[in-house]
């Protein structure tokens, strides 16, 4: 595969709900790419899908790996990660994953700060669902910044979680805009320049946020 959206000064929107699974090295785990580097080696953001019973061979992780588990259970050597769950292996770091019921994730690769050497594990369930707008950090490493934010038509969250230029979401639940764009569940996007003048939350809506990690 050629390298996908690796040019970080431009806007980037995909829906996934509109692309394609494509088929990983092993079978029963399939992955719809976001960014990639090279096919099977250096930077990558996709959503990753494991059917109930699929193994996925011993790997390193030499820059990285940092996770959110979507939906289902995800499990590696070091136990079980429900949905909800974030976390991230440091660069060095190396596990032989699986899923007994299968899994949706969320995956960056490749993409850890030098000298980011932080093993992360957080249970972060009890944000999902219907709730208050509410913000919860993840994840702090010098200018990364890592949160879940519920917001609504009057919450101002990212008023104070956008202070960098550049910013990542994945919508989970709920509905939003951004320059006119639909940011549904299932849409990924990312921007070098976040204009919050051009943000609208007409209801509620539920989204992973990452900024000034690029």
């Amino acid at each position: 595969m050629l390298m996908l959206n690796m040019d970080f000064s431009r806007l980037v929107y995909v829906d996934t709900n509109a692309t394609e699974w494509s088929n990983s090295p092993l079978p029963g785990v399939d992955r719809k790419p976001l960014a990639r580097e090279e096919a099977e080696r250096g930077h990558a953001t996709s959503l990753v899908r494991y059917s109930a019973g699929s193994i996925f061979r011993p790997h390193p992780h030499p820059l990285g790996e940092e996770i959110l588990v979507l939906d289902g259970v995800f499990s590696d050597d070091s136990g079980d990660y429900h949905k909800g769950s974030y976390f991230r292996n440091p660069p060095g770091s190396s596990h032989a994953p699986y899923s007994k019921q299968g899994c949706l994730l969320l995956v960056k690769l490749h993409q850890f700060a030098p000298f980011d050497l932080n093993s992360v594990s957080i249970d972060a369930s009890a944000i999902w669902g219907v709730g208050e707008p509410t913000y919860v950090p993840l994840y702090e490493y010098g200018t990364e910044r890592v949160y879940l934010v519920r917001e609504d038509h009057l919450s101002t969250h990212l008023k104070s979680l956008v202070p960098a230029a550049s910013a990542e979401l994945f919508v989970l639940e709920g509905q939003a805009e951004y320059d006119g764009l639909s940011l549904r569940p299932g849409v990924w996007l990312r921007l070098a320049d976040f204009d919050l003048s051009k943000w609208i939350v007409q209801t509620s809506c539920f989204f992973w946020l990452k900024t000034g990690h690029f």
